[in-house]
């Protein structure tokens, strides 16, 4: 009786043991295919203006009667960083406080702007008043939609003090936002972008590395 509880008890332990390394080995494999995983970019569609071309210029009036330039080919102090959102989009109402946080940090180069159209007035109004951005300008405009061919929400467009386009793309998280504003600082228009040509340097490499080998 005691020799068979004895086999049970380092069967269980040997049991807890397999399993903990198994639990280990797990861990350490999921760490590596998060490295390896590629970050996830703001999904840019191929319609619309391109990425580096010169925005055309837009007088817009704001919701609260504040006049504003958008795009154009005279230069600005700031980038312009217009996001798309509309009263019936409940993704959107919970994107727009991360964009009040993402444009306060960084504030000395780019200022926020809110897109949306519609003709009911008091119910954008209301909007507003709910998401609390009465500091910022809000547009309701479906000829600024339509200038940058945003056909589905939350959508960023993102342009320099140039003029240019610098980034744009359908978001629904901070990263994908923030990737809008490392596209305008690295020169790269999309992460998916910066990936590709990331695997195409370590192939190059990889071949140059071969051919040394064999000579």
């Amino acid at each position: 009786m005691v020799e068979a509880l004895v086999i049970s008890n380092f069967v269980l332990w040997l049991i807890v043991v397999v399993l903990a390394l198994l639990v280990f080995a797990l861990t350490r494999q999921i760490g590596i295919l998060h490295e390896r995983v590629a970050p996830a970019g703001a999904l840019q569609p191929t319609n619309g203006p391109k990425v580096g071309e010169l925005t055309n210029e837009m007088q817009l009036t704001a919701i609260d009667g504040s006049g504003h330039r958008i795009g154009g080919s005279e230069t600005s102090d700031l980038a312009s960083f217009i996001l798309f959102i509309s009263p019936t989009c409940p993704v959107c109402k919970s994107l727009v406080p991360t964009a009040k946080s993402l444009a306060k940090s960084e504030q000395a180069r780019m200022r926020l702007y809110f897109g949306s159209d519609g003709e009911d007035l008091e119910q954008h109004k209301q909007y507003v008043k709910d998401l609390k951005i009465e500091d910022y300008p809000y547009f309701v405009s479906e000829a600024l939609g339509m200038s940058y061919q945003v056909s589905k929400l939350p959508f960023a467009v993102l342009i320099g003090a140039d003029g240019t386009l610098q980034s744009k793309g359908l978001v629904n998280t901070r990263e994908h936002l923030e990737s809008l504003i490392e596209s305008m600082d690295s020169g790269i228009a999309t992460v998916q972008e910066y990936v590709s040509s990331q695997m195409d340097s370590s192939d190059s490499e990889y071949a140059t590395s071969a051919v040394e080998q064999s000579s």
